[in-house]
C-alpha cells in the first residue's frame, strides 16, 4: 500500500469519527477509536509506540512515545485541544526525523471541523500529486 493510500484512509476515518463523535472528548478516546477503525481496514496500527533513539552516543530506550504508527510508515499525532499550536507540528517533524520516516499526520479532534485541525507534515518528501491529499497544501504550520 502506498503512503498516500494509507494517509487517505486515516483522513477518511478521522473525518467520519469527528463527524460522529464530535469534538471535546479526551485524546485517548479518539486514539482508541481511530486505531480500531484502521485495524478493521486491515492496516497494522500500533498505539502509544515507544521509540528508541540514539543521540550523541547515548541510547534512549524510551525516548519518546508516539500516539499511532500505521503500517510502520505513518506517524499520527493526536490532539484534542481548542487550537493547534506551532509546537505541535514541530513535535511531529522531530518524531519523523528521529524515526527516519517521511510522513505524519497531526490531527486535532478538538477543532470545530476536522479540516481546521488536520495537518500533513513531511520530512524530505516531494509534494504529492494526489488530489485527495490537498488538505492545507503548502502549510507546515
Amino acid at each position: 500500500m502506498e503512503i498516500d493510500d494509507i494517509t487517505h484512509a486515516v483522513i477518511e476515518d478521522s473525518i467520519r469519527i469527528h463527524r460522529d463523535l464530535g469534538p471535546g472528548l479526551m485524546e485517548s478516546v479518539y486514539e482508541s477509536v481511530l486505531a480500531s477503525s484502521l485495524e478493521r481496514r486491515g492496516l497494522k496500527t500500533e498505539r502509544q509506540k515507544t521509540v528508541r533513539f540514539v543521540y550523541d552516543g547515548m541510547t534512549f530506550d524510551e525516548g519518546m512515545r508516539i500516539d499511532l504508527l500505521v503500517e510502520s510508515r505513518l506517524i499520527i499525532e493526536l490532539k484534542s485541544v481548542e487550537k493547534l499550536s506551532p509546537v505541535h507540528g514541530k513535535q511531529l517533524l522531530t518524531y519523523l526525523r528521529l524515526m527516519d520516516l517521511q510522513v505524519g499526520l497531526l490531527i486535532n479532534f478538538g477543532s470545530a471541523t476536522l479540516k481546521e485541525g488536520l495537518r500533513r507534515v513531511v520530512n524530505q518528501l516531494p509534494a504529492s500529486a494526489s488530489s485527495h491529499l490537498r488538505v492545507n497544501r503548502g502549510k507546515i504550520l
